[in-house]
């Protein structure tokens, strides 16, 4: 997600341990084995990769019972957007779940790092950084926005994904004088704009300088509708 956000790069893909194919049953393996996957198995694209990674973890908080929901250009494709996605997975919990959520990913074998950002943790999967969101554009990730969260399929995955309508407003809200790259969030827009509440989104944060310019953008474009003067 867009809050100060960092670059990925490809690494070497290494700690993937008890991570298996999703789709298939329980895991057999006992503690402390791993799973040894080959590069020649590994996807080659970093768009493929990143997707790839989404959906192991997603399936593996979705196996364990986790409250949670797909985020960022992971889910901005899921709603139907485009497949080159950006950075890293993204994935929103409640704080009060993250040290739950960090064990299950430790005991699947993947590192959890803490930043100096106190709104994150992170991890990686097939060398792609993932980042364990608890807010969205500076707003705690409640109880009430993993419930507007659809079952959507990911690639064949089924998982929980951000609404499109709190997905755009994240997406949106983050805009000020140090950060307003409108390229990729124009993008999301065009594609999920029957989908979104556009109004609800406006309400969070239209009154704001650099998403208010963000919708003109919109406007101009025809993306959406200008909004109605009420007098």
């Amino acid at each position: 997600m867009t809050q100060n956000r960092e670059s990925a790069t490809p690494a070497p893909r290494t700690g993937i341990s008890q991570l298996r194919p999703v789709g298939e049953g329980p895991a057999q393996q006992s503690p402390g084995e791993t799973l040894s996957l080959s590069s020649e198995e590994l996807p080659r694209d970093r768009s493929q990769a990143i997707l790839e990674a989404a959906k192991q973890v997603g399936a593996l908080l979705k196996r364990t019972g986790h409250r949670f929901a797909l985020a960022g250009s992971v889910a901005v494709y899921a709603h139907g957007g485009s497949g080159h996605l950006q950075h890293d997975a993204d994935f929103c919990v409640r704080r009060t779940d993250a040290e739950a959520v960090a064990r299950t990913l430790t005991e699947a074998g993947l590192a959890v790092r803490t930043p100096p950002e106190d709104w994150l943790m992170k991890t990686s999967c097939f060398g792609q950084d993932v980042d364990i969101l608890f807010e969205l554009a500076h707003r705690p990730v409640t109880t009430e926005v993993l419930d507007r969260a659809q079952e959507v399929s990911v690639d064949s995955v089924h998982m929980p994904v951000l609404s499109p309508t709190d997905l755009m407003r994240g997406l949106i809200e983050p805009f000020s004088e140090h950060y307003c790259d409108f390229g990729p969030v124009l993008a999301a827009a065009r594609a999920l704009r029957e989908k979104v509440d556009w109004e609800e989104v406006r309400r969070c944060c239209g009154d704001e300088p650099m998403p208010d310019a963000f919708f003109y953008l919109l406007e101009r474009l025809k993306v959406i509708a200008p909004r109605e003067e009420h007098r």
